[in-house]
């Protein structure tokens, strides 16, 4: 027999997560923000508050007001479907980087949120 709370967890919005590698850092991108994933051309920049890179060869493809913008990662992980309720605002206060937004309450470790536009 299914439970009421059976039926609140099945309906509970889930959200799509790429889960991208900078350095030794991963970050979590709402996959709604990402037009595509690409190789990094001339114009793709990298941003220092995410730490450095190894190599960015591969850039997150984002619109902006302006067109197309191309973050630079060194890997992309995976997507994660991710339901609301593992996700958390996180104030700027609380992290060193300016482009955090949130959390992602990972099983493995809490994944840092980034908000694509924000890198610009």
């Amino acid at each position: 027999m299914i439970g009421a709370s059976d039926l609140q967890s099945a309906a509970e919005e889930v959200i799509q997560i790429l889960l991208v590698g900078v350095g030794d850092e991963q970050y979590g991108v709402d996959a709604t923000q990402v037009l595509r994933i690409d190789r990094a051309e001339a114009g793709a920049f990298a941003h220092p508050a995410l730490g450095t890179l190894r190599e960015g060869k591969r850039s997150l493809v984002f619109q902006t007001d302006n067109g197309e913008a191309q973050l630079k990662v060194d890997a992309i992980i995976g997507v994660d479907a991710v339901p609301i309720s593992r996700l958390r605002r996180m104030p700027p206060a609380a992290t060193r980087s300016p482009l955090a937004v949130g959390l992602y309450l990972s099983d493995a470790r809490p994944i840092v949120l980034i908000d694509l536009p924000l890198t610009l």
